[in-house]
């Protein structure tokens, strides 16, 4: 009896585990294809799993950081979705390549025009991002998720370093160093060393013509002098 009361206790505490868990692991995230690096512009996923077992998603809003706001978004066609971008106007221009924009996107949104995000699926949702910005580590984007039961939740606490998740976390997107450009230094050093190469071969070129030349003349100076002594040497014979 013990033992069945030990195993069926086990039992519950283990389905109240997972099913406090569950929400840690089943929310609103973002990742990059590959590096997001400080000042430079990069691919990103808004990954959007459905949580629910009775309603599908068929609505997702993500806006922006105001305190870093990002010229350029460009977001990937996906099929059985329409996409909305919203743009406002800066408070402070930004400065990108040496033009000044005076406007930002600050919310994405992405409409199901079919069945959306079925039960036990999820989307993702790519974003073209740039240029990142260079004065933060990272970047946090609120997201709103809504059901086909009219049910949202919003996915807009920010995460604190030293505490625990809370509960409906906004996704953030962590910024690595900025990458630095070696291709000029590396293109630099092969074109030298190249250089250096030619005019060593130029140099050597230039020295065994020398030489073959100086040969050469000593060649035809060592001839001559031997006919001449050859003439002087018959008449000597003849007039003995």
């Amino acid at each position: 009896m013990k033992a069945s009361r030990i195993a069926a206790a086990a039992a519950v505490a283990g389905t109240a585990v997972l099913t406090l868990s569950a929400p840690a692991f089943a929310h609103v995230s973002v990742q990059p294809e590959g590096t997001a690096a400080k000042g430079d512009y990069a691919v990103v996923d808004f990954k959007v799993p459905n949580e629910r077992d009775n309603a599908s998603t068929t609505k997702v809003e993500v806006n922006f950081p105001a305190d870093h706001p990002i010229a350029s978004v460009m977001p990937e066609a996906l099929p059985g979705w329409k996409i909305d971008i919203t743009r406002s106007k800066l408070a402070k221009p930004l400065t990108v390549h040496g033009e000044k924009i005076d406007e930002a996107v600050t919310k994405v949104t992405w409409t199901a025009d079919g069945k959306g995000i079925e039960p036990g699926y999820f989307q993702k949702f790519p974003l073209s991002l740039g240029a990142l910005p260079e004065d933060t580590d990272q970047l946090v984007f609120k997201a709103i998720q809504t059901y086909s039961n009219k049910e949202v939740v919003r996915w807009i606490e920010v995460p604190q370093k030293g505490q625990d998740e809370p509960e409906n976390p906004a996704p953030v997107l962590e910024l690595s160093a900025a990458a630095d450009d070696h291709h000029g230094t590396a293109s630099a050093e092969n074109t030298a060393e190249k250089t250096g190469k030619t005019t060593a071969a130029e140099d050597s070129g230039g020295g065994s013509d020398t030489t073959a030349r100086v040969l050469g003349v000593a060649g035809i100076v060592i001839g001559v002098a031997g006919v001449a002594y050859g003439v002087l040497a018959g008449r000597r014979r003849t007039a003995a």
